[in-house]
């Protein structure tokens, strides 16, 4: 049954798919130490065109509170620091003339409980992708015909105990966020 193994795989990757976006959307969301990741999705506009900040600067963390960006092409300076200001990020750019120096302030209490509801909303989010890839894939199953019950009920069995697995994945890697989140 080619078919059926066809849909059981897309369902999976699908499913897969959403789980490795949450992990995306998670680095994104700091955790009170400074990391390279806070801004890798800066776009810099370089020569007229949006280029990712990795690929005109070196990004580093000299410490755990501060970022270090220092561009290849020292005329990108001024480009950096306003993609920088316009990424609504929280951060206030300083500029020494070779780099650009990003101080990450500590967390307050009440921002770490934002960033935890974030997690949360992202993770919600991304069960809900989970059981619309469920859905997809019963609906498939149903266009299927000339296959005995047993077998759709079997295939059916397969996609949810995929399902549970994929929320449950969802939970963990929350949980795991959450605890990141809030260590002080």
């Amino acid at each position: 049954m080619e078919e059926l193994d066809l849909i059981v795989e897309s369902v999976k990757q699908d499913m897969d798919a959403a789980i490795k976006h949450l992990d995306h959307a998670f680095q994104r969301i700091r955790a009170g130490r400074a990391s390279t990741s806070m801004v890798q999705d800066v776009m810099v506009e370089y020569y007229g065109a949006p280029t990712p900040i990795n690929q005109v600067a070196n990004v580093s963390v000299p410490d755990a509170m501060t970022i270090s960006i220092q561009p290849w092409d020292r005329t990108a300076i001024g480009a950096i620091e306003k993609a920088i200001i316009n990424s609504n990020l929280g951060f206030a750019p300083s500029n020494n003339g070779e780099n650009i120096i990003l101080n990450v302030p500590p967390l307050t209490e009440e921002r770490r409980r934002d960033l935890a509801k974030q997690a949360k909303g992202e993770t919600e989010d991304t069960k809900i992708v989970v059981r619309n890839a469920r859905q997809n894939g019963l609906k498939e199953l149903k266009r299927l015909e000339g296959i005995s019950e047993d077998v759709i009920k079997g295939v059916e069995e397969d996609i949810q105990a995929l399902t549970d697995k994929h929320v449950k994945l969802c939970e963990d890697h929350l949980k795991t966020k959450e605890a990141e989140i809030m260590k002080v």
